[in-house]
């Protein structure tokens, strides 16, 4: 079981990423938060290899072991996992995006929806405008295993998403499970309800977790994600 750091160019920068489980088999892309990397999934990512799947954990631009390029649009990082799978040679993966992974995840599915087989969402908000706006973050004391730019960056963003994300979500037409971490979580479960309504193959399933659902809870996470992905259940390619 490979689960060394490894690194990659795409698009342009450096990428670093943890895999897990044989590599000839089905392949899941684990995208994280904000603030975390690819070692967020280390929990879990053994278990789900068992499947047997090859699992993949990449650090976002501006996270851990993967280049701080300055440039934090929400579009770019979706851009960054389209080149993560071309340089692997990934035609198709499921892919499980927890929070800014999750924004991250289901904008790749609306803009590449060929590469997506299915689409796990954790605890991830809708794209509405936050009222009233998140006000400016202060920067923490001493090193971060981040960038902070990234975290104003994203702010912004969360403000005021772009609206097309909200109206190219009929495009995330492969089937689709998100997970809502319950009344505990900082994130509205209504605007995952109101997600899973506008999906057309979507499912939804809460976890009493607060936002941090597969840390928390990750044997229950496992049961239902595990559910989802099974080979019996797939769509065919």
């Amino acid at each position: 079981m490979d689960t060394e750091p490894r690194a990659v160019q795409a698009n342009g920068i450096t990428l670093a990423y943890r895999a897990w489980g044989p590599q000839d088999a089905p392949p899941v892309l684990l995208l994280h938060a904000r603030g975390a990397d690819g070692a967020d999934w280390s929990g879990i990512a053994p278990a789900l290899a068992a499947g047997p799947r090859r699992i993949y954990a990449p650090d976002l631009r501006g996270h851990g072991r993967s280049d701080w390029p300055g440039d934090y649009a929400y579009e770019t990082m979706r851009d960054d996992v389209h080149a993560f799978l071309g340089a692997l040679g990934i035609a198709r993966a499921d892919v499980v995006g927890h929070s800014l992974g999750g924004a991250v995840a289901y904008l790749l599915a609306q803009h590449s929806p060929h590469l997506v087989q299915r689409l796990v969402l954790e605890d991830v908000p809708a794209p509405f405008p936050l009222d009233p706006p998140r006000p400016l973050a202060e920067r923490p004391g001493g090193d971060l295993p981040y960038d902070w730019a990234m975290i104003l960056a994203t702010d912004r963003q969360r403000n005021a998403p772009d609206p097309v994300w909200w109206d190219d979500m009929g495009r995330i037409t492969m089937p689709t499970l998100l997970i809502g971490g319950g009344p505990t979580s900082a994130i509205p479960q209504e605007q995952i309800a109101a997600l899973a309504e506008l999906l057309p193959e979507a499912r939804r399933h809460t976890i009493d977790a607060g936002h941090l659902v597969h840390e928390a809870r990750p044997e229950e996470f496992l049961a239902v994600v595990e559910e989802f992905l099974s080979p019996a259940d797939r769509t065919p390619s």
